[in-house]
């Protein structure tokens, strides 16, 4: 299977050099229209290799075969009811007439190309879909990679099993034998330094590495005082007992909070937090080396990045892509990096990632843990950073996860990140007074990818339960309000 994220980046030569059994197109601007759009070489269909267009890959698709795409004015983003056609073809077989479906657009596909039959219709998109079963061409407008498309699992499953033929083998086994060949072949004898953050993207890189290249790798855990609540003893204890990975564990709150004062801007944080990382590293190579001077004195060459695709696509992974904002593993790397990385999950969304790690046999409390972003609690405070509301947020966060897993929902919800609304204050009676605190937001949200999400709908009591108990036990905090943003347009994080 041959991907791409913008279709520009690719030739029908460089296409037909790799030989692929399909090719996906995907991503892209928001309008096939703006200045610099990529756009296709439409030689590609002429390799005779089955191809699906998803959104963006759909449009330039419809354009590049004669169909034309109109900018209408009309969005779509988010929950969509569509209309499939009496004729569903290969790849919306077995699918029921009228489904939601996932849309992100503005531009819309207003007739398909010549032999092409149109497959599905929305209120605003005349074709939503179309194929050419003898040709193995295909393409939606919507997003069947998400969770939220009701049947997008079985057009995938249609178009990588039926239309292009490739076998349903996939299995987590599979790719850690992969991975492990190529980590070996990568790093061979050398040394390997890991930042374990306690999340599952780390944990399950560093067991991959460490079931890859064994003692030769050195887990890190940086204490940047942007935690939440008892997760250094859990690191500490939980995970070393359960890998037998040796661990160094970096004191480091007080240089992180001395270089994010007066930042409020949520980019520079993130690049801010990226760069302490590395230096912190560079700190922690610098004395293994000197440890080891007894030994080899080999330099510690590689450092292990829980980088997922989805951190790649939102940092503007290819070119072409949108900016959506830097991740610290990705866009907030320093220029002068010294190691060279070793990204064993680059190309895995956090489903796939969570089923490697069962496959590696690290506990549940581990693998199933909510994701949490690398640069912490810095990004979850809007405003600056300072050790006073980072203690106010942590404890507000605390009381959330408390009772959500105390009403069983922790497997309803992908994670609800706790946001403290820094720089806002609104006036509130407590114990008959006046006061004026901060709001804190509880962003709930279910997803599979965080691709894309929509907001949990979590029970009225528990929510008010959550709301009294931090509004009483929290100081500086007088109202609690719950975002109930979709995935598009708003993103998982609010920095």
């Amino acid at each position: 299977m041959y991907s791409e994220i913008v279709p520009s980046t690719i030739t029908a030569a460089e296409v037909a050099d790799k030989n692929p059994v399909g090719i996906v197109l995907s991503g892209g601007p928001s309008s096939v229209y703006e200045d610099g759009a990529p756009s296709l070489d439409a030689r590609i269909f002429d390799l005779e290799v089955p191809t699906l267009g998803i959104c963006y890959g759909f449009q330039v698709m419809a354009r590049a075969l004669g169909g034309e795409v109109a900018n209408t004015g009309l969005r779509e983003y988010g929950s969509t009811d569509a209309a499939l056609s009496t004729d569903g073809g290969v790849l919306l077989s077995g699918q029921p007439a009228d489904q939601t479906v996932w849309m992100s657009h503005g531009d819309s596909v207003s007739q398909a190309p010549e032999g092409f039959t149109v497959l599905a219709s929305t209120a605003s998109t005349p074709v939503a879909a179309f194929g050419n079963d003898e040709r193995k061409l295909y393409g939606v407008q919507w997003h069947p990679e998400v969770k939220h498309s009701a049947y997008g699992q079985d057009v995938l499953e249609n178009f990588l099993h039926r239309a292009a033929g490739i076998p349903a083998d996939w299995n987590p086994g599979n790719v850690i034998a992969e991975q492990v060949g190529r980590i070996r072949s990568q790093i061979g004898t050398g040394k390997v330094i890991c930042g374990l953050s306690g999340g599952v993207d780390s944990a399950v890189a560093a067991a991959l590495v460490h079931e890859a290249v064994g003692d030769q790798l050195v887990c890190v855990f940086v204490d940047h005082g942007l935690l939440r609540q008892d997760e250094r003893r859990q690191v500490e204890e939980d995970y070393v007992a359960a890998t037998g990975v040796r661990l160094i564990t970096v004191d480091a709150r007080e240089q992180f909070l001395n270089a994010l004062a007066g930042v409020s801007d949520p980019e520079t944080k993130r690049k801010i937090i990226g760069r302490e990382f590395i230096r912190t590293f560079e700190k922690a190579q610098a004395d293994l080396i000197a440890e080891s001077l007894e030994d080899d004195g080999d330099p510690i060459a590689f450092l292990v990045q829980g980088t997922l695709y989805p951190d790649v696509v939102e940092s503007g992974g290819g070119s072409g892509t949108a900016n959506i904002k830097s991740h610290h593993n990705v866009g907030g790397l320093p220029d002068d990096l010294t190691f060279e990385l070793v990204e064993p999950l680059r190309t895995l969304f956090k489903d796939e990632v969570r089923a490697i790690g069962r496959e590696l046999g690290l506990p549940e409390v581990i693998v199933g843990r909510q994701p949490f972003p690398g640069p912490g609690l810095g990004i979850r405070i809007v405003g600056e950073v300072t050790a006073e509301r980072l203690d106010l947020l942590r404890k507000a966060d605390a009381i959330a996860r408390h009772e959500l897993t105390a009403a069983g929902l922790d497997n309803e919800i992908w994670q609800c990140p706790v946001v403290l609304l820094a720089d806002v204050r609104s006036v509130g009676v407590q114990g008959d007074g006046r006061t004026y605190g901060h709001p804190i937001v509880l962003r709930p949200v279910s997803s599979e990818d965080a691709m894309t999400a929509d907001w949990t709908r979590l029970p009225y009591d528990v929510l008010a339960k959550i709301s009294n108990r931090i509004t009483n036990e929290v100081d500086g905090v007088n109202r609690v309000v719950l975002d109930v943003t979709s995935k598009p347009p708003g993103t998982i994080e609010w920095e």
